[in-house]
C-alpha cells in the first residue's frame, strides 16, 4: 500500500470523462495489473470447482474411495487454498486501485480550487464542487474496484465455456449462447438508469448549493425575515432530489430482480438438459452435477459484468462533472511562465501607482481610499491576471503575469484585511508550508501578541481551532492570521491592515515587534495608523492613483504646507489624524464599556 496522498497527482486530459478515466488508469497501472492478476487467479480456481467435482462424484461412483478419487480431492483442495489466498490478496488490491483513484482525483479537484481563485465560483456553483469532492470522486474510484474481478469474471467465462464445449457440445453451446443474451437483456435497462442518475446527480448539485447559500447568507435573511422563503425553497429542491432517488430507485430493482430472475430460469433450463442428456446416457452423472454447478457459477460473472456497467455508468456521470471543475483556468492563469524568475532582493513596483518596494525596507501604505491602497497590495501579490492587465506590477522589471506563479508565491505573500481561518490544530493553521519548527510559531505568535489565544486553548499551540476560529474575537482571529502570514517568513511580505482589529495597546506593542522582526527583509504595511506608521523606515502616502509623497512619518507631518511638497503632507495629515481621531473614539469607548460595566456590578452588589 502506498501512502495518500500523492506528492503530485499529475496533469490528466480533459477531453472528456473517457479520457479521464483512461488516464486515471495508465497512473496506475501496476495497480490494476495486480488486481486483474489476483482476479482472473481467483475466477480460475473457482471455474474449476464443478469441473473438479464431477471427476470426483464420477471417481467415486466407478470404484468407490479409491487413490484416483482422493487425488482428485487433494487437487480440488489445493485449488481451493489457492483460490482463498488470490481472493484475500485480491480484494486488498482492489481497495487500493479504488483508493488510489479516488483521492488522486480528489487531489486534482482540490488542487484546481485552491489555484483558481474566484473563477471557481464564477465558472460553476458551490454545490457542484463540494459534490465533486464528496461524491464524484469516489464514484470514480469504483470503477477501478471492480475492473480486477471484472476482467476475472470475462476470462473465466471463456474458461467454462471450453471446458462445457469438450463435455457436451449441446450444453456447452446453450450456456456459450444463453449467458450473453441474458446480459444484453440487463444491459437494456442501463441507458434509462443512467438518465435517472445524472438527473439525481444535477438536483443534488442544485441542492448542495442551495444549502450552502442559505447557511452563509442565514445572518441576513433572518434580518430581512426571509427564512421561510429560502427554507420553503430547499425544501422544494429536497422533494425533486427525493424524486430522482425514487426514479433511479425503479429502475435500479428492475435491474436487482432481472439480475435474479433471468440466470434463475437461465440455471433451470440448463438443469432440465443436463437431465435430459444424463438420461440418455450422453453425459455421465458426475458430468450432469458440474454442468449444473458451471450454470450457477457464471450466474456470478453475469451479475458482476451487469453491476460492472452501472458502476461505469455512474462513473462516466461522475467524470464528465469533474471534468467541468478540471477544465476551470485559474485567475492567475494556466501553471508555467514565459520569463525567468529574476534574482532575489529587487525592486517590486506597481507600475500604475509608482508604489515601489525597495529591497530591505518596511513600508507603509497610506491613502485618503482605504480601498485604493488595498486594490495595490492585491496586485502585488498576482491574483487576477486578467483584472490587472491594465495595471501591471513588476518583479526586478519583470511582470508578474510572465512568472511561475508557485515560486511567485514563495518570494512574495500577501495577507489581506480578512482573517479567514480553518479547523484544525493551531500549530498547523499556522504552519501553511509545513517547514517551521515549535519555536519558530511560538516567536510569530509573540510578534502578533496572540499569548492570550494561546492561553484560551487547553492545549496550547496543539489546541484545535474551530471551523472559521468562531470561538475566537475578531481580534483574536486578525492576530492569528498575521502570525500565519509572519510564519511563511517570504522575501517580501505584504500586510493589509494587520492591526484594524485590536486596541490601541495591543497595537502599539504589534507595530513594534512587527518592524523589528521584518527590520532588513522588504515589507508594506497598508494602514493610516499613526501607531504603525512611527515605526516604519518610510510611508507612501497614495493619492489620485499615485505616490503624491513620501517619508518617515514625523517628516510629512512635520513638513510645513509652503514647503515642496507641503500641500500633498497636509492631505496625508487630514488622513492620519482621521484615523487617529478614530482610535480615540474607540479607546473612548472601551473605557466607558469598561466604566458602566464595573458600575452595573456594584450597583448589583449593592
Amino acid at each position: 500500500m502506498r501512502s495518500l496522498p500523492f506528492a503530485d497527482p499529475g496533469t490528466p486530459p480533459l477531453r472528456g470523462p473517457v479520457t479521464l478515466l483512461l488516464w486515471l488508469a495508465r497512473k496506475q497501472a501496476r495497480v490494476l495489473a495486480g488486481a486483474m492478476f489476483f482476479g482472473v487467479l481467483g475466477f480460475t480456481c473457482s471455474s474449476f470447482q464443478p469441473y473438479l467435482v464431477g471427476h470426483i462424484i464420477d471417481s467415486a461412483t466407478e470404484s468407490g474411495l479409491s487413490r484416483t478419487t482422493w487425488t482428485w480431492a487433494a487437487v480440488m483442495a489445493g485449488v481451493g487454498i489457492v483460490w482463498i489466498a488470490s481472493n484475500a490478496i485480491g480484494h486488498r488490491w482492489d481497495i487500493t486501485a479504488w483508493m488510489h483513484a479516488a483521492f488522486r482525483t480528489s487531489q486534482l479537484v482540490t488542487r484546481t480550487v485552491a489555484r483558481s481563485g474566484h473563477n471557481i465560483t464564477k465558472e460553476l456553483p458551490t454545490g457542484e464542487v463540494v459534490s465533486s469532492v464528496a461524491n464524484d470522486t469516489m464514484r470514480i474510484g469504483e470503477v477501478f474496484a471492480v475492473l480486477g474481478q471484472t476482467i476475472g469474471s470475462v476470462a473465466t467465462y471463456t474458461i467454462v465455456v471450453v471446458l462445457m464445449l469438450r463435455q457436451s457440445l449441446t450444453l456447452g453451446l446453450v450456456i456459450a449462447l444463453g449467458l450473453p443474451v441474458v446480459a444484453a437483456i440487463l444491459a437494456l435497462l442501463v441507458k434509462p438508469l443512467q438518465k435517472h442518475q445524472k438527473k439525481q446527480r444535477d438536483a443534488q448539485g442544485r441542492l448542495t448549493t442551495l444549502g450552502a447559500d442559505t447557511v452563509s447568507g442565514l445572518r441576513i435573511l433572518r434580518g430581512i425575515g426571509g427564512e421561510k422563503v429560502f427554507t420553503g425553497r430547499y425544501r422544494d429542491q429536497s422533494q425533486r432530489v427525493r424524486q430522482a432517488g425514487v426514479d433511479v430507485a425503479g429502475t435500479q430493482s428492475v435491474l436487482d430482480a432481472l439480475q435474479v430472475l433471468l440466470p434463475g430460469l437461465f440455471i433451470a433450463l440448463v438443469v432440465y438438459l443436463g437431465a435430459a442428456e444424463a438420461l440418455a446416457g450422453r453425459i455421465s452423472t458426475g458430468q450432469l452435477v458440474a454442468f449444473y454447478g458451471y450454470a450457477s457459477f457464471l450466474s456470478w460473472p453475469v451479475h458482476l459484468l451487469v453491476q460492472s456497467v452501472n458502476v461505469v455508468t455512474k462513473a462516466h456521470v461522475a467524470a464528465g462533472k469533474v471534468v467541468k471543475v478540471l477544465q476551470v483556468v485559474p485567475a492567475t492563469g494556466a501553471t508555467g511562465s514565459s520569463a525567468a524568475m529574476p534574482p532575489a532582493h529587487v525592486p517590486l513596483v506597481d507600475e500604475t501607482t509608482g508604489v515601489t518596494l525597495e529591497p530591505g525596507r518596511v513600508l507603509a501604505l497610506v491613502s485618503a481610499d482605504p480601498d485604493e491602497s488595498a486594490r495595490v497590495a492585491v496586485r502585488m501579490g498576482r491574483f487576477d491576471d486578467e483584472a490587472e492587465t491594465d495595471t501591471p506590477v513588476t518583479l526586478g522589471g519583470v511582470r508578474l503575469a510572465d512568472l511561475d506563479k508557485q515560486e511567485l508565491r514563495e518570494r512574495v505573500v500577501v495577507a489581506d484585511a480578512t482573517p479567514a481561518l480553518f479547523s484544525g490544530r493551531l500549530a498547523g493553521e499556522l504552519d501553511v508550508r509545513d517547514a517551521a519548527d515549535r519555536a519558530a510559531l511560538l516567536r510569530a505568535m509573540h510578534v502578533a501578541d496572540a499569548h492570550d489565544v494561546l492561553e484560551s486553548l487547553p492545549d496550547g499551540i496543539e489546541g484545535e481551532i474551530p471551523e472559521k476560529g468562531r470561538s475566537l474575537s475578531g481580534g483574536q482571529r486578525q492576530r492569528v492570521a498575521l502570525a500565519r502570514a509572519l510564519v511563511t517568513d517570504p522575501e517580501i511580505l505584504v500586510l493589509v491592515e494587520p492591526t484594524s482589529a485590536v486596541d490601541a495597546h495591543t497595537e502599539a506593542r504589534i507595530a513594534q515587534r512587527l518592524t523589528e522582526w521584518r527590520r532588513g527583509r522588504t515589507t508594506l504595511i497598508v494602514t493610516a495608523s499613526p501607531l504603525v506608521l512611527d515605526h516604519v523606515d518610510e510611508v507612501l502616502f497614495l493619492d489620485d492613483g499615485t505616490v503624491a509623497a513620501r517619508g518617515t512619518h514625523r517628516e510629512l507631518l512635520d513638513l510645513p504646507p509652503d514647503a515642496p511638497g507641503g500641500q500633498e503632507a497636509a492631505r496625508y495629515r487630514r488622513v492620519v489624524g482621521r484615523s487617529l481621531a478614530e482610535d480615540d473614539d474607540t479607546e473612548l469607548d472601551q473605557e466607558l464599556d469598561a466604566l458602566l460595566g464595573a458600575n452595573a456590578q456594584e450597583g448589583g452588589t449593592a
